[in-house]
């Protein structure tokens, strides 16, 4: 194995897959987030890291490893040297090293030498993750290594992938960026949660990032790819109050990939309307020309406070849950009326909240 990434199909590389920061000390940072869900025992295990002012140095400089485990139990480990961070420009391939008896510059390591000489530390590809984390605060540990196969990036299937916020995404007008790196792939291998050992053979795996130098006010995520009797499905939406230039705007989207086609409802191609809750609830309506959705996401469990970039640092932020319900019907808009394409159901669907959250944020209400 030269390389963990080589083998990827680049077909199925999205845009912005590659590591963002360009060298300067203005306010900047990049997360990643890569999940597997085990439908088997109704248990997820969603990984984000994060990176924050890599130039060093300054209050925030420093990346993080934050593990959302079964039941949403919660690891945190911190990596203040920025110096022991790398990532690939041109591809999805990152890493931290914490402790570690290795003395040269931080890079990908074959499997083996990173399990044999990090013992706090991830590595992650589009085809392979694994790292070692343990808090010796709560005693909580974790270990893991999968290998992953990419099925759908962001996109229809044999086609180019797609910037997740559009072409403009290329330009440093829309703070944070966002790209889904891998809406549904299918992951292999085994992870280690408090010396609990869950195996695992073809689960639903996903993958996504976002960076910039400012901070969205609020946000609401649903993402799922693990369905009931629909194992050829991804659904990935989300909205949020984020800069454009010079002033703020209120934005959401919904993708889904089915059976080898993408559909997509954007601000540009769409209408797209939602109701959130603070917490329990998140509906999301969208129609186009061709097609109409309607997801319904709800939750009964008290979900997870986790932390995020804020111009404040890594502050807890946020709140998910990996057990949420949720119901997606698509339609099509024929002649002869609206045709029913799909509808689906999960129990292991992500929902999230995130920001200041005052009352129900309807769309049609800024």
């Amino acid at each position: 194995m030269v390389s963990l990434l080589r083998g990827f199909p680049y077909a199925l590389q999205t845009p912005h897959s590659g590591y963002h920061w360009d060298g300067s000390d203005r306010r900047f940072f990049e997360g990643w987030y890569y999940r597997v869900t085990l439908p088997e025992c109704g248990q997820t295990f969603a990984f984000m890291y994060s990176i924050e002012d890599p130039t060093g140095g300054k209050p925030h400089s420093g990346g993080a490893a934050q593990i959302l485990g079964p039941d949403d139990q919660y690891l945190c480990r911190t990596f203040p040297d920025v110096e022991r961070f790398w990532a690939w420009k041109d591809a999805l391939g990152l890493g931290h090293w914490g402790t570690t008896d290795l003395t040269q510059s931080p890079t990908e390591l074959h499997p083996d030498l990173f399990d044999q000489h990090i013992q706090q530390g991830y590595q992650g590809t589009a085809t392979w993750h694994q790292g070692k984390l343990s808090d010796p605060g709560s005693g909580q540990t974790a270990q893991w290594q999968y290998e992953i196969q990419p099925v759908y990036g962001w996109g229809n299937t044999n086609r180019p992938q797609q910037s997740t916020a559009g072409w403009l995404s290329q330009f440093q007008i829309f703070e944070p960026g966002w790209q889904i790196l891998m809406a549904h792939g299918l992951a292999t291998g085994w992870i280690d949660w408090n010396g609990d050992r869950y195996s695992f053979t073809q689960a639903p795996a996903y993958s996504e990032k976002n960076w910039g130098g400012a901070f969205p006010q609020r946000w609401f995520w649903l993402n799922c790819n693990a369905f009931d009797n629909q194992p050829d499905l991804a659904l990935t939406a989300g909205g949020g109050r984020r800069g454009v230039l010079w002033w703020m705007e209120s934005v959401a989207m919904v993708g889904i990939h089915y059976q080898g086609k993408f559909y997509e409802f954007v601000p540009w191609n769409s209408e797209v309307h939602w109701e959130i809750h603070p917490w329990g609830y998140w509906q999301m309506q969208a129609q186009n020309a061709q097609f109409e959705v309607e997801l319904v996401g709800t939750t009964t469990h008290p979900g997870t406070p986790l932390r995020a970039p804020t111009e404040q640092g890594l502050i807890f932020a946020c709140r998910d849950t990996m057990k949420g319900e949720l119901t997606l019907r698509l339609w099509e808009n024929r002649l002869s009326g609206k045709q029913l394409l799909l509808e689906a159901t999960s129990y292991l669907c992500g929902l999230e909240v995130g920001g200041p959250w005052e009352g129900v944020w309807r769309s049609q209400v800024e």
